[in-house]
């Protein structure tokens, strides 16, 4: 089944992206283990400094559930492990040296055979809960699980191209997920849906405006996450990589990215591994000057040194600092007698996907009414969902920001329940 849904949202300032068809592998001399986006993980390590390590090899595990495995990203030693109070992972930094891989037996392809292969050859990380945004407890089991075959961030790497060459890789990652929830898992990809998969997948046709490609907009639309039914999502490449993995043993050793923005000289389309020094995938096109690096997209990257667990989009722009965002309605609200507020605008909405009542979820937001935002759909958005919104209003506070107070605060409603 292929249901086409309306697009709504907005066009964006067009970014030079790569036009050429090459995608060359690179590899960064250095790569590091992070934890995603506001995720904290407590950690255990297996290996200590100057350890050397095959691709794919465990090297730390959750303490809250052992059986989670963070794992290496190249085959190197161990140059650095810095941890915070609490044994918080901060980073784990390693050199590229040698090519071993290591290999991860197969269990039995039933559910709990599957799970256990995710979880111990660090492809649990791939996988996004909402609400909240974080990695899913090992024993939790999701109301269903949305794909990502489309991507509508400014300048993103198209993920059909990614899949080329994996297709079937691809169908078998689909069929080991359907295995893993008992509600419908949904393909959410652009253009005429001709990618493989196995029957009982839904598919969904999204448009080419922003945020139609976003995980939350088509999770809010069809099968809005609640804290008693958690939604999954996870990129489709991922999955193909989790196909790839139940028949060889070996996991994928690099993903597709997009390197753009302003500061580069040409933009450009490679393979790197997991985690890489974004350093190294700007170097030689870079612009002189100073510069900043993003992980992730101009609308909704951050600063970091690091490709963070689930980018796959690096960023480079010009300056030092983020330059204070200018908005006619900020312009010409700050010479108002009163605070300023957040004015209903079709831009607005149409920022939202069209189907979220932007300006009651926004007020709620802003009021801290977490029984109304969950009404209005919060449980289902992450702060990138709210990247867009940000951009339009140039909102103070920024409402992703307000977004991410909400759910931390019902988190921990949740986790004292």
């Amino acid at each position: 089944m292929f249901t086409n849904l309306r697009s709504q949202g907005l066009r964006l300032p067009a970014i030079a992206v790569a036009t050429t068809a090459d995608c060359p592998v690179v590899l960064t001399d250095e790569a590091a283990i992070t934890a995603a986006r506001n995720e904290e993980l407590r950690v255990d390590m297996l290996v200590g400094e100057d350890a050397l390590v095959a691709q794919g090899q465990p090297l730390l595990r959750l303490r809250s559930d052992p059986r989670i495995a963070l794992v290496a990203p190249m085959a190197g030693r161990v140059a650095r492990i810095e941890l915070a109070p609490g044994r918080r992972l901060g980073q784990v930094v390693l050199f590229r040296e040698g090519d071993d891989r290591h290999v991860h037996s197969a269990g039995p392809q039933d559910e709990a055979g599957l799970r256990a292969l995710l979880q111990g050859s660090g492809l649990w990380q791939s996988l996004r809960r909402r609400p909240f945004g974080r990695m899913p407890g090992g024993d939790e089991a999701a109301a269903t699980i949305f794909v990502m075959a489309c991507d509508t961030r400014p300048g993103a790497p198209d993920p059909r191209l990614a899949l080329r060459g994996q297709e079937d890789e691809f169908a078998a990652g689909l069929a080991a997920l359907q295995r893993l929830t008992k509600g419908p898992v949904w393909l959410c990809e652009a253009g005429a849906g001709d990618l493989p998969a196995p029957t009982g997948v839904r598919r969904v046709g999204c448009g080419p405006l922003h945020p139609q490609g976003l995980p939350g907009m088509q999770i809010h639309r069809l099968h809005p996450a609640r804290t008693d039914a958690p939604v999954w999502d996870i990129h489709a490449e991922d999955v193909a990589d989790f196909g790839a993995l139940i028949a060889t043993g070996l996991l994928a050793q690099t993903r597709a990215v997009s390197v753009t923005g302003a500061a580069l000289r040409e933009p450009r389309r490679l393979r790197c591994q997991q985690g890489a020094d974004l350093r190294g995938l700007g170097h030689g096109y870079l612009r002189p000057g100073p510069h900043r690096m993003l992980s992730g997209s101009a609308l909704d990257g951050h600063q970091a040194q690091w490709l963070a667990p689930r980018d796959r989009q690096a960023t480079f722009l010009p300056g030092t600092s983020t330059p204070a965002h200018r908005h006619w309605f900020a312009a010409a609200l700050r010479r108002a007698a009163r605070p300023m507020p957040i004015i209903p605008t079709a831009a607005l909405e149409q920022a939202l996907g069209g189907d979220i009542p932007a300006h009651a979820l926004i007020r709620a937001l802003a009021s801290g009414d977490s029984e109304a935002a969950a009404r209005l759909g919060a449980l289902s958005l992450l702060e990138e969902d709210l990247a867009l919104a940000d951009y339009v209003t140039g909102a103070e506070p920024r409402i992703s920001a307000q977004l991410r107070v909400l759910l931390d605060a019902i988190a921990i409603e949740e986790d004292a329940a």
